[in-house]
This record gives C-alpha cells, structure tokens and sequence, in this order.
C-alpha cells in the first residue's frame, strides 16, 4: 500500500512536466529477441514493452538511445563458463538483435555491453560510450525502458542517478525475470529509493 501511494504522488508530479527538448534522452534496454517469447532467456511478457517503446520512439525532442547484450560466445556469465545464465544474445546470432517489431530505426546510437568475455554488464553504463554520448548532448533527464525489471533496467536506472541524471522509470515499458518471487518489487524499491520516480507513458506530455 506505501508504494502505491509513493507511486501516485510521482504521478501527480508528472502531470505538470513534459519531455524537455534537447535536454532529456530515452534509453530502451536490451529488448532482444532472446529476452523476448521465444528467446532463450524470455522474460515473461517481454514483448509487450515494444508498442509502448516504440511510442517513445517517435516522440519528438528526445534524444534515442538503446542498449543490447553483445557476449561472445564464452561470455563468463553463461552455464558452461560457471555463471548463472543459459547463453543469450550471443554477438552476431539472432538471438542477439532487436525484437522484430521495435522501431529499431529511429534509434540513434546502439550501444554493446557485455563485450568482454570476463566481466558481466548489466549496466548500459558498464560501456563508457552511454556516458561520453549523455555527456556530449547535454543530456540532464533519463526516461529508461526495457528489460528485465530487476536486472539490466535496475542496473542501468542505479548507474543514471549515481551518474547525477534525474531518472524515470516508464513502468508500463518494463518487464521482469522474478527469478525469486519477490526479486522485481525489490528492485521497483531499491530504484524509488535511489531517487527514480515511476511515470507510466499515458501521463507524460512528449513534444
């Protein structure tokens, strides 16, 4: 009940504001086939980000950004090198590209992350060209979709306010794993907590 309150007051903050031109960016977050029904690694309903993304994609004023997972094929996070994954979006497979029915071309800049084989990326930050491009367009405001809920969006949304952007989570635009029942709502909170606040796209005014 707290966090449907916590949730109703950052939406009536939202009503008065709207996507700032030039100043706000829009990052979708790994939606890949293999994160997709059907993948490998499929989130449950993980395809129903994309209409709502792609919405944001033709908004006007944002600058538009996407991650994606990128391994190679011995990737440390993957079953047979010990990690905890089966192996997913795998570089250069198709597993790896972007759900069919994104908008993929009204993507600016696509960003790699979980190149190198002995680190995980979570984090479209874990790549230093999110930053230099945020950094470079005067970036200062985040609206971040994608998925999953409690892994990469989490990640990504943690790194936007550590990296001082005031950050949106598109709560309609995201979907989760809950690996461990639980694990999304624990990340939905530990992300409120960091200071992201939670809009669904209906009561956003975009230029």
């Amino acid at each position: 009940m707290h966090n449907k309150a916590l949730l109703r007051r950052d939406f009536d903050v939202i009503e008065s504001h709207q996507v700032n031109a030039g100043t706000d960016a829009l990052i979708v977050v790994d939606v890949q086939r293999d994160f997709c029904p059907g993948g490998v690694l499929a989130v449950p309903d993980g395809d129903d980000v994309v209409p709502v993304l792609n919405e944001w994609l033709r908004a006007a004023g944002l600058l538009k950004l996407a991650t994606r997972d990128w391994h190679p094929p011995d990737h440390c996070s993957f079953e047979p090198q010990g990690g905890p994954w089966p192996p997913h979006c795998v570089r250069n497979t198709p597993g790896a590209e972007l759900h069919p029915d994104l908008e993929g071309a009204r993507i600016e800049h696509l960003i790699a992350k979980g190149t190198d084989a002995t680190r995980e990326a979570y984090s479209g930050f874990d790549s230093p060209e999110l930053l230099a491009l945020l950094k470079k367009h005067g970036i200062r405001r985040l609206w971040i979709g994608g998925l999953a809920t409690d892994y990469c969006v989490k990640a990504t949304v943690l790194d936007g306010r550590e990296n001082g952007f005031e950050v949106f989570v598109i709560e309609d635009g995201i979907r989760g794993i809950d690996v461990t029942p639980g694990d999304v709502a624990q990340a939905s909170q530990q992300m409120q907590q960091a200071g992201a606040r939670f809009v669904r796209s209906n009561q956003v005014r975009k230029a």
